[in-house]
């Protein structure tokens, strides 16, 4: 299976008649509860709000929703609403985490707390950031590693980058999710540290130590997605030209390649942090209502039933 829109994603919650939980953190801003309650309304998720009760009432109210209707926890404390948002996580009441109005690292903060959180850092496990990107011109939808969290992964960290990002594609149902690894060229160099690790990860899925997924690299952007530049290269690969995932060295490296997707060439995101206990929908507060709604199901979509 291969996803060619968010639209599919939707109709792929639809059709599986599963309706999840999703737990909103410090829930008073008006795009996020925009974002969530059109998710809500298209029956693909079911909200729990935490934040100042007033202000999401009087919000859902001016969205001409039925505010009395919805579970909402009232704290307006940033610290201790994203501590309550995971803690209804580790109860089970929802399949998925998002922030609202709070900084990225208060929730964090709370996610990746050894005694409380749903994080596993501390057990070799490593989150990660993932941006699933509509290009137009691109046969199919396109995930980024890692663009938000890691800013200079070492190795260790880059294998859980890709297992991420493979477990994230396979929860969507894609069979055995295309990868390939960057660098500046197909050839491994001693002084280019990138190609050295994305020969290793190549190594790693080949020996069965990185599984469910092709992996490729080093290779360079063009021929990732580019059969045509591939052939003229004479590089032959399963991945070339089709690639499924895009894992950049570094954290630059990444957020600046899903934002020329989005910026320059018009396309459109869904980003969270995935290999915690369930996804986390992290959009800035800046972001467009779609690009949240985008987020928000893609992340429900991926989440455990």
């Amino acid at each position: 299976m291969v996803f060619t829109s968010f639209e599919q994603i939707a109709d792929r919650i639809k059709t599986s008649g599963i309706v999840k939980k999703i737990v909103v953190v410090s829930a008073d801003d008006a795009h996020t509860l925009e974002a969530v309650m059109k998710a809500k309304n298209d029956g693909l998720v079911e909200p729990i709000f935490i934040g100042e009760a007033a202000a999401i009432k009087a919000t859902l109210k001016e969205l001409g929703e039925d505010a009395e209707a919805f579970e909402i926890y009232d704290e307006s404390d940033f610290a201790k609403a994203a501590a309550l948002g995971v803690k209804l996580i580790k109860e089970g009441k929802g399949n998925a985490l998002m922030k609202g109005k709070l900084d990225t690292s208060q929730i964090l903060r709370a996610v990746v707390d050894e005694q409380n959180g749903i994080g596993h850092f501390f057990e070799g496990i490593y989150m990660s950031h993932i941006a699933i990107n509509w290009v137009p011109g691109y046969h199919k939808l396109l995930l980024t590693t890692d663009g938000g969290m890691n800013i200079h992964p070492n190795f260790d960290i880059k294998v859980s980058i890709v297992k991420n990002a493979v477990n994230a594609l396979r929860a969507l149902g894609y069979d055995n999710p295309k990868v390939a690894v960057l660098a500046n060229a197909e050839k491994v160099d001693p002084k280019v540290q990138e190609s050295v690790d994305a020969a290793k990860l190549k190594e790693m899925n080949q020996n069965g130590e990185i599984t469910g997924c092709i992996i490729e690299g080093p290779v360079a952007l063009d021929l990732a997605v580019n059969k045509a530049a591939a052939e003229v290269k004479h590089f032959e690969s399963e991945v070339a030209g089709d690639a499924d995932i895009i894992v950049s060295p570094n954290l630059f490296t990444s957020n600046t390649l899903g934002k020329s997707i989005t910026e320059l060439q018009g396309g459109k995101m869904a980003g969270m942090i995935v290999g915690a206990d369930v996804p986390i929908v992290l959009t800035s507060r800046g972001s467009s209502t779609e690009e949240k709604y985008n987020s928000i199901i893609t992340a429900v979509a991926i989440s455990e039933n």
